[in-house]
């Protein structure tokens, strides 16, 4: 075997984002020009943008509805992610648990509602994203996390969750890796997609019905017209009755939000299609979804071609929530996960990788969707994922439009509604605390033991993840 060059694997990578990196990718809408009235004028184009419209034309197809994009559509996280589309809106159970307990029962039935409803609208208006139900699959790598999954599962007994605990040859069954000690699995909470396709599918859907697109229109000021408000892009505007925000990690044109949600660079991988004897040797027959079970964790997952999507682990935080091209081609980093790709499958050295790309991921204190409200309730917003906003995005949008509509809900009155996280300091104070959190969770990750710092963090209700 010759000597790993990740330098000249990394090198040799596309730098674009596979699932956009497609021929059938639609053609950008024209830009707004002049003035428009709406019922709803919607700020961003992602998948919460394309949720609270298709949401809002289905149940008022005379809703008049504008959807301004900065950018094209899916263009930030919606087509950046792993397409882990998973059920839970509280990134993950234990977070959930961890944070909103009281609430917890209902997060999980509405979770899954959630996810039945994305699957079924795929069916509905004919969207082909590859969207398939599967489990996902926590693997321990160290004898803490080994523990810590063992803990997990008799904490999922306790709530009636569906799972299997895996020793070491069962992890090893179901991909096999030499790192694998032991896994928890975690069964009905996940489907994959496509999620490039998912968001072109929602764009056309919502265009069916009646809304109206315009992309490379930056919305530059949101301004209170008393019964209205109005939406500015420089070379247009919009004068809406209600205004949804969108924008996540971008946290724009809304002030209040930048103290709630930073942007988090997370950095992805695709490989080379896997050849017959690839896949022979590495198992992984049920095409679950993977990740590891440390705070500084990797995800992946097979495609259709059968490629392997490897992304996660050096989540980076640049100052003054930096972010633009110039964060997006980090090659130290991907180089890192390349490494670890080839340590946790060295029956694949050799194979080769087509792209490579990263993308910022809205977060919040708590690891989980924040909301509010702005203009007398005339304008609400969603945003902060961490990740998981594949899926949970629906979710926020629906509690969005209750939010503008004045509609009092079992969604608007759930604590991770009413109540905000704990907001970000300002800089320099808030690069300083997000680089020592990270400091910290690595050697958490060594030690298995969470530290002082980690455990300050977790009195004041704050959460830590890669």
């Amino acid at each position: 075997m010759t000597p790993r060059d990740t330098k000249a694997l990394i090198a040799a990578a596309e730098p674009a984002v596979f699932w956009s990196d497609n021929p059938d990718a639609p053609e950008p809408r024209p830009p707004l020009r002049g003035p428009l009235t709406a019922d709803l004028c919607i700020v961003g184009a992602g998948f919460t943008g394309l949720w609270a419209a298709l949401q809002a034309l289905e149940e008022d197809p005379a809703r008049r509805v504008v959807l301004l994009e900065a950018e094209t559509v899916a263009f930030g996280a919606s087509s950046r992610n792993g397409g882990f589309c998973e059920a839970s809106l509280t990134h993950g159970f234990f977070n959930g648990l961890s944070h909103w307990a009281q609430d917890l029962a209902i997060l999980e039935r509405m979770g899954a509602d959630n996810l039945d409803a994305i699957i079924d609208t795929t069916r509905r208006h004919g969207i082909e994203a590859d969207i398939r139900r599967t489990d996902q699959v926590s693997l321990a790598l160290t004898g803490w996390q080994v523990d810590a999954l063992a803990e997990g599962a008799k904490i999922y007994a306790d709530h009636d969750v569906s799972h299997t605990l895996l020793d070491a040859d069962g992890a090893r069954a179901v991909a096999d890796s030499p790192t694998y000690l032991g896994a928890l699995v975690d069964h009905g909470s996940l489907a994959l997609v496509d999620p490039a396709r998912l968001a072109w599918g929602l764009r056309d859907a919502v265009l069916a019905l009646g809304a109206s697109l315009y992309e490379r229109s930056r919305v530059t000021s949101i301004t209170d017209a008393g019964s209205s408000l109005t939406v500015s892009t420089g070379a247009g505007e919009v004068s809406a009755d209600r205004v949804v925000v969108a924008t996540n990690a971008w946290a724009e044109p809304v002030r209040q939000m930048r103290r709630y949600i930073v942007p988090i660079y997370d950095h992805v991988l695709m490989t080379e299609p896997l050849s017959g004897t690839q896949m022979a040797e590495i198992g992984w027959e049920d095409r679950q979804g993977l990740a590891d079970a440390a705070n500084q964790f990797h995800y992946y997952r097979l495609t259709s071609d059968n490629r392997i999507l490897w992304g996660g682990y050096d989540a980076n935080y640049y100052f003054g929530n930096g972010m633009g091209p110039s964060y997006e081609n980090r090659t130290a980093s991907h180089e890192l996960i390349a490494d670890h790709f080839f340590d946790t499958f060295p029956q694949l050295e050799g194979l080769g990788f087509s792209h490579r790309w990263a993308g910022p991921i809205g977060t919040t204190s708590k690891f989980a969707a924040a909301f509010g409200c702005r203009y007398d309730d005339k304008l609400a917003w969603a945003a902060g994922y961490t990740g998981l906003g594949v899926g949970a995005s629906r979710f926020g949008a629906r509690v969005a439009l209750d939010l503008v509509d004045g509609l009092d809900t079992e969604r608007t009155q759930l604590e991770m509604v009413r109540k905000k996280p704990m907001p970000f300091p300002p800089e320099p104070l808030r690069s300083l605390a997000i680089q020592a959190t990270r400091r910290a969770i690595a050697k958490s990750d060594r030690t298995g033991r969470p530290g002082p710092l980690l455990r300050t963090l977790e009195r004041f209700g704050v959460g830590f993840d890669s």
